[in-house]
């Protein structure tokens, strides 16, 4: 039997599928009574939420080692020597993971959680909007993208060759079009797979989407540079296909609001990422500053991946036992950094783990950097200290900010699966950026060679 929506209003902070459809809302008083006991949670253990959240975390890991890399050996071809642009845009093309596909997965693993992912017609007609949504606004990011980086730097450099700029329109759009696709299937594939498993998909969805979202959306920028007159054919088709995309997105009521009040984040977060590339830019064009490239990407997914796992766990318990503009009675007061990290709740204990996370982890990262580029030289003991510390202060404020955002946004009706993720990540990396220039300008100055 067809399934028909009644014409309503629907807001923000409504579920991704109607509750009509399912019976009663999920959010009640016993239930929060339930959940304010400890009683109505989901049980996990330290030990289950560490294992869920540690196999996504190293393989996103790995892929922004390998991003890197792949940086560093790009950086040195003619068209990123001649379109110095490219490195403006890179930051923001890599954010488009946290703007779009974390976001979806984010709303997703809400839904799932929230058990609003059946009947199995009424899950394809949510994936499918939403999938069609994101190629819209990826398409219309990456343009957005360009444009950004191209007036950057304009006004670093005061000079902007036209051909430059159709290079950068037409990369970043094919690009961010692409990425987009192939990771949403992905995405979609582990969300479904690690709710038929038992899986927390909070836990896993985020960073699995980002795992080698990096290196899949750089090795197209810069592989796509290599055939620029298709490019600009297969560019067309793409902006053509803008239409469609509105059209079967606007069939759910979900993706339909979204396509109507989505754009603020996204768009918002690409501007601060941007930012980011800049200082990116500006450091790497100097000699002495360099080496900092291969870094920056894992300093800046690593930050966005922990942070968006704890926006999204804190965003599907709002969800479960909130209604919208009421938040926990310790969210009411003034925000205290302390109470991210120690209370009783979940969430206090995932924002611990994730903290806990961030040390061993990178020390994994930087010794594999250093093991790809030939194995024959360690990290030096300055290095190290100097990286490990710009990624605790990045995560930690990420952490702290996550929470504040999350719940303040829930307090405004507003829902934090499609607000909060976007900004967090493009912050991620403009404060990992920042703080790694920072930490190799000391190096520079103390004349550590970042090797032993």
């Amino acid at each position: 039997m067809p399934i028909h929506y009644e014409p309503q209003e629907y807001t923000e902070t409504d579920f991704l599928l109607p509750s009509k459809l399912y019976g009663t809302s999920g959010v009640s008083g016993s239930r929060r009574a339930k959940h304010a006991d400890g009683a109505g949670a989901p049980a996990e253990t330290i030990c289950s939420m560490v294992l869920q959240i540690l196999v996504p975390f190293l393989l996103a890991g790995f892929g922004t080692v390998s991003a890197g890399m792949l940086l560093d050996v790009v950086q040195n071809w003619d068209v990123f020597q001649e379109v110095t642009e490219l490195l403006i845009l890179v930051p923001a093309v890599l954010g488009m993971k946290g703007n779009l596909e974390m976001t979806l997965a984010s709303r997703l693993s809400t839904a799932v959680n929230a058990g609003k992912m059946e009947p199995a017609s009424e899950k394809w007609m949510l994936i499918v909007g939403n999938l069609a949504l994101k190629q819209l606004q990826a398409t219309v990011l990456g343009l957005l993208a360009s444009m950004m980086a191209a007036l950057l730097g304009w006004m670093a450099e005061g000079q902007m060759p036209a051909h430059h700029v159709v290079l950068l329109c037409s990369a970043s759009v094919s690009t961010a079009f692409m990425a987009s696709l192939l990771q949403g299937i992905i995405m979609v594939g582990v969300i479904i797979g690690s709710h038929r498993l038992g899986i927390n998909p909070d836990n896993v969805a985020t960073p699995m989407a980002a795992s080698f979202g990096d290196l899949i959306t750089l090795a197209l920028l810069a592989c796509l540079k290599l055939y620029s007159y298709v490019l600009y054919l297969v560019d067309l088709l793409f902006l053509c296909l803008i239409p469609l995309w509105v059209v079967i997105a606007s069939k759910h009521p979900a993706s339909n609001l979204l396509l109507r009040t989505g754009w603020e984040p996204i768009i918002t977060a690409m501007v601060i990422s941007s930012i980011g590339g800049l200082i990116l830019d500006k450091t790497v064009s100097d000699p002495n500053l360099a080496g900092i490239i291969v870094y920056a990407p894992v300093i800046n997914g690593i930050g966005g991946n922990l942070v968006s796992i704890q926006s999204s766990r804190i965003s599907t318990n709002l969800h479960l036992y909130y209604p919208p503009g009421e938040v926990p009675e310790d969210r009411r007061s003034c925000f205290n950094p302390c109470r991210t990290f120690f209370g009783s709740g979940a969430n206090h204990r995932s924002a611990q783990v994730l903290l806990l996370l961030v040390i061993p982890g990178q020390l994994v990262f930087l010794h594999a950097i250093h093991l790809i580029k030939g194995g024959h030289t360690l990290p030096s003991p300055l290095l190290t200290v100097s990286f490990l510390s710009a990624s605790l202060i990045q995560v930690f404020s990420l952490l702290c900010i996550a929470d504040c955002m999350v719940h303040a946004l829930w307090r405004r009706s507003k829902d934090p699966d499609s607000y909060s993720i976007p900004y967090l990540t493009a912050l991620g990396d403009l404060l990992g950026t920042a703080l790694l220039s920072l930490a190799f300008l000391m190096l520079w100055c103390v004349g550590d060679s970042g090797s032993v």
